[in-house]
């Protein structure tokens, strides 16, 4: 499990802004402040809500909506759905999936996100 800070431009239905994201390939999703989340893109409320627990295993928090986010990494678009996690500490997490989804690699040595041109390139 490892963690990474970079600023990113995260933009949405209703506008964009840099955005401080911490890419934890330990949170199973990616998250998001709803006050962030909101200034972004209208949240979309879950058919079910779900209960996501923090880094201490202890502490739950309740996910009621989510938004759809596009996000620039070295001017590469990738885009993914964030959880709206109230009282999050962190401005916006990229979690496992999204990790996955896009074959996102972490070098923690020189604290970079790697991007795979080819996973990155959109076919129909």
């Amino acid at each position: 499990m490892g963690m990474i800070e970079k600023k990113l431009r995260l933009a949405g239905s209703l506008g964009e802004r840099e955005t401080l994201c911490l890419f934890d390939s330990g949170a199973s999703v990616s998250c998001i402040r709803p006050d962030i989340a909101r200034d972004l893109a209208r949240p979309i409320s879950l058919h079910k809500p779900f209960r996501i627990s923090t880094a201490d295993e202890k502490t739950f928090m309740e996910v009621q909506e989510q938004v759809f986010l596009e996000f620039y990494i070295d001017d590469f678009l990738l885009f993914s759905d964030f959880f709206l996690v109230p009282g999050l500490t962190e401005e916006a997490i990229i979690g496992a999936l999204t990790l996955q989804q896009w074959r996102l690699k972490l070098d923690f040595d020189r604290e970079e996100v790697i991007v795979d041109p080819r996973a990155v390139r959109l076919r129909i």
